[in-house]
C-alpha cells in the first residue's frame, strides 16, 4: 500500500530540520533502509520492535518492515489558494497526500527569525489552514453549482448531495476545516471521500519546542490544543533540535545511550512515525519464516481476503483459509509448532477481521 503524509509548515518552523532527521531514521531502526524517491520524498519505514522480537525466534535470512512515503511540501505563501507563489503546486501536493503532518513553532528564540516577526503557532496554524479552507471553498461550491437544479426537482442523489455539500460550505465560511463536518451514514463518507477537500484529510500537529519544554510541553502547545479541540486531530510534541543532534550521531548504541541520558526510550521521530501510521488507519499483520520476517500494512477492519491481497491479489480470488497466531501467544511459545501444539493456531475464514500484530499464513487455489 503506497501511503503519503506531507509535511507542511511556515518558514522556520522546524519542518526542514525534522524532514532531514526523519531520513536518518535507518539508524535508530538498526538496518532498515531510507530511500531517496525525489529530493524532498522519502520512504521511510515504521518502527516496530515486534518484529526485532519475531526474528529472535525465527532468524529469518531478512527482515521487512512496513514503510510511509514522507514528502517534504514546500511553497506556501498567503494567497497560495489563488496561484501565489508555488501555491498550485503546493495544494496539489497535499491533494496527492493521504494525511499531512503539521509542524508549528512552539519556541522562543531571537536567534531564529520568524517569518511574521512573532511566535504565535496558533496563528501560524491559521494561515495555513485559511488557504486550504479557500481552496476547499472553492472546489465545494463549484460542486453545489452542478447539483442544485437536480436536487430542486427532487432527485434523492442530488439532494443528499446538496445537503453534504451544504454543510461544508458552511462550515468552511465560518473559518472552520472540512474535517469539522461528522458524517455518519456510509454513502454520505463515500460521497465526501470522493470531493478529496483539503481540510478533510487526517492531520497531525507536531509542536516543535525548545529542549526544556520537551517533556510537559508549554503555553504555545497549550494554545494549540485548545484551537484544535473541535477537530479530532491529534498532537505530537517534538524538539527538532534534539532531534537532529540525535540523529547526528555515528551509531545505533551512540543514540541509544544519548537517549539514556536524557530519559528516553526512543527518539521523537520514531514515536512520529509510528503516530504518522495510525493517523492513516492502518495497521500491520506479520509473515514469519526462515526466508523473511515481513510486516504488512493494511486498513484497520480489513478482513483476511483482503489483507491477503496485499500480499499478491491471487490469494485474495483463491482464498480458503488463514492460519492465524497471535504475537503474544507465538512470543510465550516461540514458534509456530508449539503454538499448534497448545492450540494456539486459529484457523479462520472469509469473515475474519485481522488483528493487529496478527501472524498469518494464506492457504488459497487459483
Amino acid at each position: 500500500m503506497a501511503l503519503k503524509c506531507g509535511i507542511v509548515g511556515l518558514p522556520n518552523v522546524g519542518k526542514s530540520t525534522l524532514f532531514n532527521c526523519l531520513s536518518n531514521a535507518k539508524a535508530q531502526a538498526a538496518n532498515f533502509p531510507f530511500c531517496t524517491i525525489e529530493p524532498n520524498v522519502g520512504v521511510i519505514t515504521v518502527p516496530d520492535e515486534r518484529m526485532t522480537e519475531l526474528s529472535k525466534f525465527v532468524n529469518p535470512e531478512r527482515i521487512v518492515p512496513t514503510t510511509v512515503e514522507i514528502v517534504d511540501i514546500a511553497g506556501l505563501v498567503k494567497g497560495a489558494s489563488k496561484g501565489e507563489g508555488l501555491g498550485n503546486q503546493f495544494l496539489g501536493n497535499i491533494r496527492e497526500c493521504d494525511a499531512i503532518l503539521h509542524v508549528l513553532r512552539c519556541f522562543d528564540d531571537d536567534n531564529v527569525v520568524h517569518v511574521d516577526g512573532r511566535v504565535n503557532p496558533v496563528s501560524d496554524k491559521e494561515v495555513i489552514d485559511l488557504e486550504l479552507q479557500l481552496k476547499d471553498l472553492d472546489t465545494v461550491e463549484k460542486r453545489l453549482q452542478k447539483v442544485e437544479k437536480l436536487a430542486k426537482t427532487g432527485d434523492k442523489d442530488a439532494k443528499r448531495a446538496h445537503d453534504i455539500l451544504s454543510q461544508y460550505r458552511d462550515v468552511l465560511n465560518q473559518g472552520k476545516s472540512a474535517r469539522s463536518v461528522k458524517l455518519d451514514k456510509p454513502d454520505d463518507i463515500e460521497f465526501a471521500n470522493d470531493l478529496y477537500l483539503l481540510t478533510n484529510k487526517p492531520v497531525m500537529y507536531i509542536c516543535n519546542v525548545d529542549e526544556a519544554s520537551a517533556q510537559t510541553g508549554n503555553a504555545h502547545v497549550d494554545a494549540v490544543r485548545a484551537s484544535i479541540s473541535d477537530e479530532g486531530a491529534e498532537i505530537l510534541i517534538i524538539t527538532a533540535a534534539m532531534e537532529a543532534e540525535i540523529a547526528s550521531l555515528e551509531t545505533y548504541e551512540d543514540k541509544v545511550a544519548f537517549l539514556s541520558e536524557i530519559g528516553l526510550e526512543e527518539p521523537g521521530v520514531n514515536k512520529l512515525i509510528k503516530k504518522a501510521y495510525h493517523l492513516l488507519n492502518l495497521q500491520t499483520y506479520f509473515t514469519a519464516g526462515v526466508k523473511e520476517v515481513r510486516a504488512w500494512t493494511i486498513t484497520v477492519g480489513m478482513k483476511a481476503p483482503q489483507a491477503a491481497a496485499v500480499i499478491h491479489t491471487d490469494f485474495e480470488k483463491g482464498f480458503i483459509r488463514a492460519e492465524v497466531i497471535k504475537y503474544v501467544d507465538f512470543i510465550k511459545f516461540g514458534s509456530e509448532a508449539a503454538c499448534r501444539e497448545n492450540g494456539k493456531l486459529a484457523v479462520e475464514g472469509k469473515e475474519y477481521v485481522v488483528q493487529d500484530g496478527d501472524i498469518m499464513h494464506f492457504r488459497f487455489n487459483v
